[in-house]
């Protein structure tokens, strides 16, 4: 796996769309955090763009990537919102000058569709904070995502409220949004998940459709690949007026108790005001500890 060099003071970080469209006026925050921390933000073209729900077209939004990628001098790309978009423009990149010149390729959520296709490729990225609302993050995030880009990749410990084996294991990060992996699973050969630890989050979405997608991870063999799970925010959850009957860890757990590995729920990243750095595809030790969870790379 390829590591990206660190950042140092005034390097360039480009700031563009690959789904949802942003005003400038909304990365303020963002800049003045990027002021803070000695490096100087590009601004890419696709933002003020607009085509419809998208931040450009897909063409626009591909080639403002591309000319990230592309230019020497950048050396960090920090995806400006989710939202949905990313896995449209995908195909349309040459990723070949990124991984003769590695850089970070910075975001969540819908920027999973990215991570996936890099780790594929043999590259690591950050699972962080995007642009767009950092200033509602803690403080903490914000520290985490500058670690990780400027010394070392961010150790996490925390409080796991749901029951789980006391174990540990091994492996290289992967992952992120559960329904952004879901509908790009059928392009991810099933050797990609072997021996990794998966971190999963995700937001809004119906107790059954959980189930659907942990179903199809179990069937698909996916989770017998793993040797951990790691479970971040799984936030504003819905149900039908006939309730489905388990809760969103409950669901989880029937598809991954049987699995031997160490599974921990409550982690501090996703759609959450705790949203920590996660460097994917760097290795990790994951021990769960009763409730007692740390993942340290």
């Amino acid at each position: 796996m390829k590591i990206p060099p660190y950042l140092e003071p005034k390097d360039k970080i480009a700031i563009l769309c690959t789904a949802r469209a942003v005003e400038k006026m909304e990365l303020e925050p963002a800049l003045n955090s990027l002021d803070q921390w000695d490096l100087v933000p590009v601004i890419g073209k696709t933002i003020g763009l607009k085509d419809h729900q998208f931040g450009g077209t897909d063409q626009e939004r591909a080639e403002d990537l591309q000319d990230a990628i592309n230019n020497p001098e950048i050396k960090a790309i920090w995806i400006a919102r989710g939202g949905y978009g990313t896995a449209r423009i995908i195909d349309s990149i040459n990723f070949e000058p990124l991984m003769e010149n590695p850089k970070w390729i910075i975001g969540y959520s819908d920027v999973t569709a990215l991570h996936l296709h890099l780790q594929q490729l043999g590259l690591s990225s950050l699972h962080a904070q995007m642009p767009l609302d950092i200033e509602n993050k803690s403080p903490e995030t914000r520290e985490s995502l500058k670690q990780s880009l400027f010394r070392k990749p961010y150790d996490l410990e925390f409080i796991s409220n749901f029951p789980s084996i006391s174990s540990e294991s091994q492996g290289e990060l992967i992952g992120g949004n559960l329904s952004v992996l879901f509908s790009v699973l059928q392009t991810i050969p099933l050797s990609v998940f072997k021996n990794k630890i998966l971190v999963l989050e995700d937001l809004d979405e119906y107790l059954y459709h959980i189930d659907r997608m942990m179903l199809n991870l179990y069937r698909s063999g996916v989770l017998r690949q793993l040797s951990g799970l790691v479970i971040g925010g799984m936030n504003d959850m819905n149900d039908n007026s006939t309730p489905f009957g388990l809760n969103v860890y409950e669901i989880i757990n029937q598809y991954t108790k049987s699995l031997n590995i160490p599974v921990a729920y409550d982690s501090p990243f996703g759609h959450t005001s705790n949203n920590l750095a996660l460097t994917l595809g760097r290795k990790v030790k994951l021990t769960v500890n009763h409730n007692s969870v740390s993942l340290k790379y």
